[in-house]
């Protein structure tokens, strides 16, 4: 609020000339709010899921078309005004952004699940039969056996693995999603 209220009269002569129509105050007016703007975003932003599309700043500028680009008439009394009726529209935009992922045609009824695949530590049953698994693996692809060992027990990344299996990353990459696909199977089975 330190920016605003330095200039606070600037601010309300601005807002007053945009209410009389001129079509250079909105302009001026931007750079003069913006950083307050911006704040208020991200607080809004903060308190959202994780995942958002929109961002802060998108936040910012379609809040702000929404409040100047109007053609309806809008009076705010001073500064502060404005930004309550910013963060109203910020606040109604999230929510419409909301309801827009929610419905069927959007994937809606989905549950949206971020998809990791980091070394995990097994228990020992789990460890014996993944065990076992690999074992089988390498009889069939014993290089896609190795991509296991080296992803799993070592932590290596593609890269790491590539350089020690003296192959391409791209090739480590496949052999890792074949031995994936070959594991779950086999210990789904």
């Amino acid at each position: 609020m330190a920016v605003i209220l330095g200039c606070m009269s600037e601010v309300t002569r601005k807002l007053t000339a945009i209410q009389q129509g001129d079509p250079h105050a909105s302009n001026q007016f931007l750079p003069l709010v913006y950083a307050e703007l911006r704040k208020l975003a991200a607080q809004k932003m903060a308190s959202e899921k994780a995942g958002q599309t929109l961002q802060p700043t998108a936040l910012v500028h379609e809040a702000y078309l929404r409040l100047v680009g109007a053609r309806d008439e809008r009076h705010w009394d001073d500064c502060g005004h404005f930004l309550a009726a910013a963060a109203e529209a910020m606040r109604r935009i999230l929510v419409e952004n909301a309801r827009r992922k929610k419905r069927l045609k959007r994937g809606g009824e989905f549950l949206r699940v971020d998809l990791v695949d980091p070394p995990v530590p097994y228990a020992d049953d789990s460890l014996l039969a993944l065990n076992d698994a690999v074992e089988k693996l390498a009889q069939e692809d014993a290089v896609a056996a190795r991509v296991v060992e080296l992803r799993q027990i070592a932590g290596l990344g593609h890269e790491q693995i590539a350089a020690v299996l003296k192959t391409t990353i791209y090739q480590a990459r496949q052999k890792w999603t074949y031995a994936r696909a070959w594991l779950r199977d086999a210990l789904d089975a």
